[in-house]
């Protein structure tokens, strides 16, 4: 396993010779440790099949399958499929997943720590994930808003980017709303933890998910709170030159792993409609997903 610092990149590592199906579990270790240390690792050459894609998940962890089943491969239901592309007169997947500022399964009471993404078909034109490491963007927090959070707890729910499913045509608008509250009731998570292995604090928020900031004794926060830690962190900055946004391309055969506890992401898509299809698998590691920030 060969590792390399990517250049001019705010964070994330580059792997070659990195064989998950013959690989070692003290290999598989050191994979793990990269990813909470480095945040990103981008897996270089990878040629699997999808069966060889779960077992890398399963190397990893415990794969969480995707609550809803529009998004299922056809024939593997542990890979979420992201594509616009049509298999016949059947579509495969969901396109234009992700334009919006998130961590996966923030709106669950058990998210999962890490996610893996092996795109299949690549656009020729510039297609990627925007990343904003929300470990740094706690640690470079005014104190002011330091103390504005500590000990304060985070609304989530996926209500405001639910997709729309093919059953869900013609259904009253109130009937959906209902099943998306019972299927998936917000949830609080601590709007600042510490990260189970690194130990770092994370502000662990996002636009598309957080919706109301609560005290600890509960009250809800009717300030300008939850807008303020947005634009900090560069979730509201629609140029994303913030000095805070990584953008992540992608290579022919490149595999990303990436702590899902640490980062938000944001995919980019292309704005012409060329073909892109991505696979991606979602992991339970070996520790609680988040440590109490005291």
């Amino acid at each position: 396993m060969r590792v390399t610092e990517r250049s001019g990149a705010r964070f994330g590592v580059t792997v070659e010779s990195f064989d998950p199906r013959t690989a070692s579990a003290d290999e598989f270790e050191a994979l793990k440790k990269l990813v909470y240390t480095e945040k990103i690792v981008v897996l270089r050459g990878q040629r699997l099949s999808s069966p060889e894609f779960i077992d890398l998940g399963r190397r990893l962890g415990r794969i969480d399958v995707y609550y809803e089943p529009m998004y299922h491969h056809p024939e593997y239901p542990e890979i979420f499929v992201s594509s616009n592309v049509s298999s016949g007169d059947q579509r495969v997947g969901v396109p234009q997943t992700g334009k919006f500022w998130h961590a996966d399964y923030q709106f669950m009471a058990e998210p999962f720590g890490l996610t893996l993404i092996y795109p299949q078909v690549l656009p020729k034109k510039n297609r990627g994930t925007y990343f904003i490491d929300m470990g740094r963007v706690y640690e470079q927090l005014p104190d002011e808003l330091k103390a504005a959070v500590a000990s304060t707890r985070t609304m989530h729910s996926p209500r405001r980017y639910f997709k729309i499913r093919p059953s869900d045509v013609y259904r009253p608008i109130k009937d959906l709303l209902e099943e998306i509250e019972q299927k998936t009731p917000a949830v609080a998570h601590p709007t600042v933890f510490r990260h189970p292995v690194t130990g770092e604090r994370v502000l662990y928020l996002s636009e598309a998910f957080a919706y109301e900031i609560h005290d600890a004794d509960g009250t809800v926060r009717t300030d300008d709170l939850l807008d303020r830690l947005l634009e900090f962190s560069g979730q509201l900055d629609a140029t994303f030159t913030s000095e805070y946004i990584h953008l992540q391309t992608y290579e022919p055969d490149d595999l990303l792993i990436w702590d899902n506890r640490s980062l938000v992401h944001r995919a980019l898509h292309t704005a012409t409609p060329e073909p892109a299809v991505s696979h991606r698998v979602t992991v339970h590691d070996a520790h609680p997903f988040y440590e109490d920030a005291s």
